[in-house]
């Protein structure tokens, strides 16, 4: 004959030292690391014209308009034909939101040059350059 015993106090207290060993085993969420704060987006530049592959007649003085923009703001643009700087312009009122300038070249140099605007903050943060090429061809 099988003797009945009662395990009931037994069974309770393994499962109160389970419930108590799973709680001081759980441990508190880390913080998590602060949100990186967002960086201003690069300021920005623009051939406006001349058009890209545009030709031009040696020895005619032309426009180049440029238009820079930044949230932060611009403090000058620089002009470069074949990777040389032609001409640079400051904003006269600080740095501003937009600002647009024009600059000129005396066109020399029969066949293609390569025009590149760069915008920069007071940081001197620079854009990254705005291309374009223009063909210069012989007068009539």
């Amino acid at each position: 004959m099988i003797k009945a015993t009662c395990h009931a106090p037994a069974i309770l207290l393994l499962l109160c030292l389970g419930w108590l060993t799973a709680c001081n085993l759980a441990r508190p969420a880390a913080p998590s690391p602060p949100a990186p704060s967002p960086s201003p987006a690069m300021p920005q530049a623009q051939i406006l014209a001349p058009p890209h592959n545009q030709q031009v007649i040696e020895g005619v003085i032309f426009d180049i308009e440029i238009l820079a923009s930044d949230p932060v703001g611009i403090d000058r643009v620089e002009l470069y034909v074949d990777e040389r700087l032609l001409q640079s312009s400051e904003s006269e009122s600080g740095a501003e939101g937009r600002y647009r300038v024009t600059m000129n070249w005396f066109a020399k140099g029969v066949g293609w040059h390569k025009f590149s605007a760069i915008a920069y903050r007071e940081d001197e943060t620079a854009s990254h350059p705005h291309t374009i090429a223009l063909e210069v061809i012989p007068p009539g």
